[in-house]
């Protein structure tokens, strides 16, 4: 199998910073370039409850968020990425598995770096049997194999 580009979605949660160590040393090992993405929030599916945004409201917030994800993840380049010579960030908004499928595409990643559970298992006491709901998504219609990493054993 040749890997030329890895794909490793993070939502900057303590469980998804663990999978830093496979994808640098998967990046090493195949020569690869890392393609660091983070899905933004999908705000539209919790205004419902709360009534519409303006497109300013809405926005305003998408900005902030991307702005500050963006410095997020140049700090785990920095400290989690630097034997990675060749690294791109991308940032972008939606839901999460379906942005990181439509990327695999865009990008023609050979692999799929992430890890079972994100934001919102960090506090788990228990290993669970179950993947969280973004793994599931991405590994029931990912075309290219994906290394998927247990944040409880990383």
């Amino acid at each position: 199998m040749e890997v030329r580009t890895i794909l490793w979605p993070t939502d900057l949660s303590k469980n998804s910073i663990k999978a830093a160590k496979h994808v640098s040393s998967l990046a090493l090992k195949y020569e690869a370039k890392v393609i660091l993405l983070y899905v933004g929030v999908d705000l539209l599916s919790y205004f419902r409850a709360y009534g519409d945004p303006s497109k300013d409201q809405l926005e305003h917030f998408q900005t902030w968020e991307l702005k500050q994800a963006k410095k997020q993840l140049e700090t785990v380049c920095a400290k989690e990425l630097k034997a990675c010579p060749n690294i791109e960030v991308r940032l972008v908004q939606g839901d999460a598995a379906a942005e990181i499928l439509k990327m695999v595409k865009e990008t023609k990643a050979d692999m799929v770096v992430l890890t079972s559970h994100g934001r919102g298992q960090e506090d788990l006491d228990q290993k669970s049997a179950d993947f969280g709901s973004v793994a599931k998504k991405v590994l029931a219609s990912c075309p290219v194999p994906v290394h998927l990493v247990n944040p409880y054993t990383a």
